[in-house]
């Protein structure tokens, strides 16, 4: 292979690496956008992207949308905008058109095949099936994280902990493929040379390959997945990881095999498919007619939350609050907030990323694993410890004890000692057995001690941490003299998808961490001094406590022996009574949206239930992003479904904190929200499978069944509820108030930014000074005004 052709494999290879999301292990899961790698093409450019690799469709099937517009969900005026919209030439030509097109039934989206398939459509033999399943047992060893009792070793590396696995492998010949285990041992001993050797073979021209090795890795499901998610660490870290591209040259052997033992009687097959895969990927009149309906479907959709925001405000007292409570602006945390703000006027509610602004590698007690309770898209800023110096002792010993649990337990799984163990112990366990079954086992709080910040920031480091943060808040006055900074976790049994229910800001762990280190940080008496000098005072009654609002029950438990104080007993009394009244409001609300719910008081039952599928909607439902002060949205019902970040832009002096959202922010958001319609409308692909067919592998993600493809994305179960959908795809439109001139100036700095706008992954609204959407950004940075009048029209159906 020559110089040039070397470069151009090496192009190709990383862009089909890119082209895959990351998936993160069970342990500490968050959302992510599954169109990732597609973020420079447009609705329709993906589909055609995606439909050739893995034969997905990735907006709803049509009758979807016809039932939208029967029912007058979506209007003509939706209809036409969209239309209006479409950049590509062969759009229907007329409203009539579309509502024809509307009726005809799509093509079917069909992957182009690999040789895999090709084989097995020649043969009878299901080779793909195979090749997942042996890849399967193989990756589930190579990326174990603790599960498994031996552990495969990985010192060289995926491609050469897979050959000598291989070598030795003797199904695929039983199968049918001979020389198979020889084909493998014969391969080139480097991951590099076997990719390029399969290529050489193959026939495969520069043009095929940047589809044809995407396809490949998207055949081998989340395990291609878990890869990338290993790059991007790495990346992130300043360094490099090569498993996504070995698993392709693992692929690749496979497909090299199976080429040499069927070539002749697939050849020409073959050749029409490496042709296919050099054509130009450009969209179908059916992928363009899809995205059209889907973009009319969000325009119904920010119609009604242009209504709602237009409404009159709520008035708000003008005398100081008694209490403040800043939650993570989690979709979930609005049901909260708005039933806190209704128990007593002098409830003011803030919404803020529920990291805090603290990017914490967090070592909890006893433990040696880091835990990085911050953003993905961040390094950790700080390291923090739980426990003082003095519980040094203690966290010894509760590590000795934890190493005889983790021992304990493995003896009762090793196949020497399991059976002598059930037949022995089994009867002791019938009591345990009862009380999981009928959900009568109490939720166990966490009994860390505080965290600490381990090194120490110096004071001038502290009192910066602090205004940032606090400005980042837009709480810079008006402080009450109780103000509770309240993380979000998720408390429920029997779910290995349990952390993806925790907080996505806080890297899918729950952000009790970040709000106590916080407090502990407001608290401090220099700190406040050294904040008075920057302009910021807090006054000296005002007290900082961390909370953890419970999301499957809405409970909120204080933390309130962090600070000690005895003169404070009655006002957190009176705050522990508003908490607890504001949830059960909250609970009656959710109860009307999960099914098999008695009630508000069957919602702390269910996250008890080890065999409930559905504890909790999470941010099933997502689809806006709202920065502006509370006071745009107090009072108006936005049915969990809002991301609610308080943003007051007149204090945002250089338009600093407006940056950090726009790119920090409402990326998160975006990626929640595009995992939702993912696993929506490619479930298939992008959705995580039934929970009831779950395996968890290797402590690092589950599989239907006893093996083959890691299952990426959401349960059936988190966007389903057995009858019909509770997740609505549509892609998240954010509100921003603050002047249009400074997000294009924003967008124009951060080109990948802006490519999500640009390319229709998000929608940018501007709101005017009294809270109405007044100005909608379109692609090349330029805005059209909105009608007011169009904002108030009645819709059929709620938000």
């Amino acid at each position: 292979m020559t110089a040039s052709m070397t470069v151009q494999l090496d192009q190709a290879l990383d862009g089909a690496v890119r082209a895959v999301p990351p998936a993160w292990p069970l342990a500490a899961t968050v959302a992510v956008n599954p169109f990732l790698g597609q973020g420079d093409r447009t609705l329709a450019q993906t589909a055609a992207c995606l439909g050739r690799v893995a034969g997905i469709q990735v907006t709803l099937p049509r009758e979807r949308y016809a039932a939208k517009v029967d029912s007058g969900q979506i209007s003509d005026e939706d209809l036409l905008a969209a239309l209006a919209a479409a950049p590509e030439a062969s759009r229907p030509g007329s409203l009539t058109a579309l509502k024809e097109a509307l009726r005809r039934p799509g093509a079917p989206v069909t992957a182009l095949p690999t040789i895999a398939e090709l084989a097995a459509e020649e043969s009878g033999i299901d080779w793909p099936g195979l090749i997942a399943e042996r890849i399967g047992a193989w990756a589930a060893g190579f990326f174990d994280e603790g599960q498994a009792l031996w552990a495969a070793p990985k010192e060289r590396g995926a491609y050469s902990a897979w050959r000598a696995a291989a070598t030795h492998d003797l199904t695929p010949e039983i199968l049918g493929l001979k020389g198979f285990a020889r084909h493998v041992a014969e391969s080139p001993q480097r991951a590099e040379e076997a990719i390029a050797r399969a290529v050489e073979r193959l026939g495969l021209e520069e043009g095929a390959l940047p589809t044809y090795l995407h396809a490949l890795l998207m055949t081998m499901g989340g395990w291609s997945h878990l890869a990338r998610q290993k790059l991007w660490q790495a990346e992130l870290a300043g360094a490099q990881n090569s498993d996504a591209r070995e698993l392709l040259a693992i692929r690749l052997v496979w497909e090299e095999a199976l080429f040499e033992f069927y070539d002749s009687r697939i050849a020409a097959e073959w050749s029409v498919v490496r042709n296919a895969h050099s054509t130009p990927l450009a969209p179908s009149s059916d992928q363009i007619l899809d995205s059209i309906l889907q973009e009319a479907a969000e325009r119904a959709g920010q119609r009604q939350l242009a209504a709602i925001l237009a409404a009159p405000e709520a008035k708000r007292s003008e005398s100081r609050p008694a209490l403040q409570a800043a939650f993570c602006i989690d979709v979930r945390s609005e049901v909260y907030r708005r039933a806190l703000e209704s128990v007593d006027p002098g409830i003011q509610t803030l919404g803020f990323a529920g990291f805090f602004g603290l990017a914490t590698a967090h070592r909890r007690f006893a433990s040696d694993v880091e835990e990085r309770r911050l953003p993905v898209l961040l390094n950790p800023g700080v390291a923090s410890v739980s426990g003082s110096q003095n519980l040094v002792e203690a966290d010894l010993s509760a590590r000795f004890a934890a190493r005889a649990k983790r021992a304990w337990g493995r003896f009762k799984l090793a196949a020497v000692s399991s059976f002598a163990f059930v037949e022995a112990a089994g009867p002791i366990y019938a009591v345990r057995l009862i009380r999981d079954s009928l959900g009568l086992k109490p939720a166990v709080a966490d009994k860390d001690p505080a965290p600490r910040l381990d090194p120490a920031l110096g004071l001038e480091q502290q009192i910066g941490a602090a205004e940032a943060i606090l400005r980042a808040m837009s709480l810079t006055r008006d402080f009450a003299p109780l103000i509770l900074i309240a993380g979000h976790g998720a408390k429920v049994v029997n779910n290995p998808h349990a952390s993806a229910l925790h907080c996505g800001a806080c890297g899918g762990y729950s952000g009790e961490v970040n709000a106590r280190l916080l407090a502990l940080l407001l608290n401090n008496s220099q700190v406040r001094t050294g904040l008075k000098e920057k302009g910021i005072e807090v006054p000296d009654d005002t007290l900082f406590l961390a909370a953890l609002h419970d999301t499957t029950g809405d409970t909120v438990r204080l933390y309130s022996k962090d600070v000690p104080s005895a003169a404070r007993k009655a006002a957190l009394r009176r705050a522990e009574a508003w908490l607890e009244s504001a949830a059960k409001i909250a609970r009656g609300e959710r109860a009307l949206r999960l099914p098999r719910a008695a009630g508000a008081g069957d919602i702390t039952r269910r996250s008890r239930d080890w065999s409930e599928t559905r504890p909790e909607w999470a941010l099933a439902g997502c689809k806006a992003f709202i920065a502006a002060p509370r006071s745009r949205t107090l009072g108006k019902g936005l049915a969990g479904r809002a991301f609610l970040h308080d943003y007051i832009w007149k204090d945002d002096k250089d338009f600093g904190v407006l940056e950090l959202i726009m790119t920090a922010p409402v990326v998160v958001a975006s990626w929640i929200s595009l995992q939702y319609y993912g696993s929506t409308v490619a479930p298939e692909t992008f959705g995580g499978g039934n929970k009831l067919l779950h395996n968890v592998i290797g402590g690092i993600g589950v599989v239907e069944g006893n093996g083959g493809n890691l299952r990426p994305g959401l349960p059936w179960q988190s966007v389903h509820d057995g009858e019909k959908f509770a997740h609505e795809p549509l892609r998240l439109s954010v509100y921003i108030e603050a002047p249009r001139e400074a997000m294009t100036d924003i967008l124009r700095n951060h080109p990948g930014v802006r490519d999500l706008f640009d390319k229709g992954w998000l929608t940018l609204f501007a709101m005017g000074e009294n809270g109405a959407v007044a100005w909608r950004y379109r692609e090349g940075l330029t805005w059209d005004a909105v009608e007011t009048t169009a904002q108030l029209e009645p819709t059929p159906q709620a938000a």
